[in-house]
């Protein structure tokens, strides 16, 4: 069982992390799917999506939840029918997923040097401490995408932009926090940003002030 890392950031948040190195047929075991999931694994085209929708259950599982307990709202938005928050990342080799009391958002990504070719489309405050020649740029380039991404998934609301938006505060690589805003038609909300780096890949995840 391949849970590559489990965090608590709070008494009432909870992390688990998935590095998928099973086959399809593999992760099928021990896990049983509502016949609209069977339905979408089954007509997806790619088998890193269809290992990555598995692998989400069987974290599912680790939280003592099953597919059943799952359910997506008109926007796409995830949920628990206990009520609980719950929001779900998948990138190539990982997948992970959260928990918690408060609305939550997380997100993971490869690190790839492509990323600054799309920075104009979800950047702008931002560029203001950003040092175009840093050995560092790709790596906090994926921090503010992941961050924003995050918040995009935990606000889940038509017509925001990540460019627009969404705002993150200078950071640190090490530091592995900063606090970051959404600015939406009059709505400012303020979050607090966890991020860190493994295996070429970026994770984060925001929680609510």
């Amino acid at each position: 069982m391949p849970l590559y890392k489990t965090l608590h950031p709070n008494s009432q948040t909870h992390v688990k992390i998935w590095k998928i190195s099973e086959s399809f047929s593999e992760l099928e075991q021990d896990i049983e799917l509502t016949e609209d999931s069977q339905y979408r694994v089954e007509h997806m085209k790619s088998d890193i999506h269809r290992r990555g929708f598995l692998s989400v259950r069987h974290l599912l599982k680790a939280f003592n939840y099953t597919d059943e307990d799952l359910y997506y709202d008109e926007f796409g938005k995830p949920h628990l029918k206990d009520g609980k928050f719950i929001s779900i990342t998948h990138s190539f080799i990982f997948s992970a997923v959260i928990i918690s009391e408060s609305s939550v958002g997380i997100d993971i990504e490869k690190q790839r040097e492509k990323i600054q070719l799309i920075s104009k489309k979800f950047i702008d405050y931002e560029f203001q401490y950003l040092d175009k020649d840093s050995d560092e740029l790709v790596c906090k380039l994926t921090v503010i995408w992941c961050i924003k991404e995050s918040l995009y998934k935990q606000f889940a609301t038509p017509g925001l932009s990540f460019k627009q938006h969404t705002l993150v505060i200078p950071f640190n690589l090490h530091d592995e926090q900063t606090v970051s805003w959404i600015d939406y038609k009059g709505t400012k909300k303020r979050y607090t940003a966890n991020f860190f780096e493994f295996e070429g890949f970026t994770c984060a995840y925001v929680l609510p002030e």
